[in-house]
């Protein structure tokens, strides 16, 4: 490309990311950051926001959040965006993390020394009342056990139960994996959800050693700093201040504009968007997918056999989450810590509750007479929990909150937020299936993945996600080949995943 006067000016390569949740905003975002002015960036988000599962709302006139309230803090890349977008100066720390176990008929400490629920520190679950004293004893065991047979992956549930007894599995991990998948122990791979734990499945040693050592190298946490963040005023703040930092530079964020095919050119491809009956095409020379996993197959499965159907075998979790605000003077008086977490073994309505005016200073702060808590509904394979009315979800939260702290008070205000199919399930052999679909995406040229459904489901792992697709997408807008092929007026073009004929 040549100007008036004959200088060469470098193509502006046109890159359309499809999804605007937190992982898409992230590529988008890293795209215009690192791209310059050769990358004109325009996400497509199929709903009338962006953000997916991150949304701030207002109950009772106090700021919270609907989705997931609070980021790992010691993953660098979240708080980093945050960062980046203006949002620093409002990163806070929790004012409690001291959280319990509604369990075995009472609110009991969570233990300290664990991973994901993995004990490695015998005295402190031991005070806690969380296992049974025939729990508790089991846990030695894993001493004079022969060594696990591990192959390519096991469960969660199954290689720990076997090491440590299925009451660690189910009074200790399954809340706390439950409250990161929404899912079941014995179906999550231990690869893919707990990839620390690997070392010591290969190893075949013990458990119980083996976490203590984890935690023995862990860093001091009087010097790394808390392990979760949140952002004045809701999570749910940071996918709009990306969209800002997206448009800043350039870059368009167009909400209500759903992408239903995607066509190669021997440009590079072609996006049909809205509606059946006034569709538009949009042009790209590259494409971000940044959709779950359901409609990132139909998007794929035109051009990758492989990616669509490994994509399509992902599962789905639905949740709700029940945000009720009190008067303050109606609590009880014994509501301390951030909360708990309920065992599915227990047989409870809720999986959990969070105390927010407790957990964040700034929602105890908006009003002081004002207390917010949230519960959580529903699992893997509970769907009919999510099927109630409003009104039910809400008494069902009551109910158990009444059993479990003393609660009588009606709220002021509540709402019901439902996330269906919010949370893919990393079941046995995820990583394989994982590196089957970038194996197939990387050989469509232009093209790539992010998003949760691949390698982590917090928000530090969905912005890293995004992080490398844009990598990828302006290492490839920069490769020789692009360029020698387009100097010589020739399509850019590959062939597919061996299921699709050659282009």
């Amino acid at each position: 490309m040549r100007t008036t006067d004959g200088a060469s000016v470098a193509p502006v390569h046109h890159v359309v990311v499809i999804g605007g949740g937190i992982a898409g905003l992230a590529a988008a975002h890293a795209l215009c950051r690192d791209g310059g002015a050769g990358v004109r960036v325009t996400v497509l988000e199929g709903a009338r926001r962006v953000g997916g599962k991150l949304s701030a709302v207002e109950i009772a006139g106090v700021p919270v959040d609907e989705g997931a309230e609070s980021m790992l803090a010691r993953r660098p890349e979240a708080v980093g965006l945050a960062r980046e977008v203006g949002l620093g100066g409002d990163l806070l720390s929790p004012a409690t993390a001291k959280a319990a176990f509604w369990t075995r008929g009472a609110l009991r400490p969570m233990p300290s020394g664990h991973i994901l629920g993995v004990p490695g520190d015998l005295t402190s679950l031991a005070a806690s009342g969380v296992l049974s004293a025939a729990g508790l004893a089991r846990i030695p065991m894993d001493h004079a056990l022969p060594p696990h047979p591990y192959e390519d992956d096991v469960t969660v549930g199954d290689f720990v139960s076997s090491r440590l007894g299925h009451e660690v599995v189910d009074r200790l991990v399954e809340p706390l994996l439950g409250g990161v998948y929404a899912g079941d122990a014995y179906k999550i791979s231990l690869e893919a959800a707990v990839p620390q734990l690997v070392p010591i499945a290969r190893g075949g040693g013990s458990l119980l050693a083996g976490v203590r050592e984890l935690l023995d190298k862990a860093p001091d946490p009087e010097t790394a700093g808390p392990v979760f963040a949140g952002i004045r005023g809701g999570v749910g703040r940071l996918p709009g201040a990306v969209a800002a930092a997206v448009e800043a530079r350039g870059g368009v964020v167009r909400t209500g504009a759903t992408v239903r095919a995607l066509r190669r050119t021997p440009e590079g491809w072609q996006l049909v968007v809205g509606e059946t009956r006034s569709a538009e095409t949009v042009d790209a020379d590259a494409v971000v997918i940044a959709v779950p996993a359901a409609p990132a197959a139909r998007l794929l499965a035109p051009h990758s056999h492989v990616a669509a159907v490994e994509l399509g075998a992902i599962e789905y979790a639905g949740m709700a989450i029940v945000t009720m605000a009190f008067r303050r003077s109606e609590l009880p008086e014994d509501m301390p810590g951030s909360g708990f977490l309920v065992p599915p073994v227990d047989e409870r309505r809720i999986k959990a509750s969070t105390f927010a005016s407790n957990k964040w200073s700034w929602i105890a702060a908006a009003d002081p007479d004002v207390f917010v808590l949230r519960t959580s509904l529903g699992r893997a394979g509970e769907s009919a929990a999510l099927q109630k009315d409003d009104a039910d979800l809400v008494a069902d939260s009551l109910a158990d909150l009444h059993e479990a702290v003393g609660l009588t008070a009606l709220p002021v205000d509540t709402r019901v937020t439902r996330w269906g199919g919010g949370l893919p399930q990393y079941a046995l052999g995820h990583r394989g299936r994982v590196v089957c679909v970038e194996d197939a995406v990387e050989r469509l040229p232009g093209l790539e993945v992010c998003g949760a459904a691949y390698d982590g489901v917090g928000i530090p792992a969905c912005v890293a996600s995004g992080e490398r697709a844009a990598a990828a997408v302006l290492a490839e807008l920069a490769s020789p080949r692009r360029r020698a092929g387009q100097a010589a007026g020739q399509p850019y073009t590959g062939t597919g995943d061996g299921y699709d004929d050659p282009v």
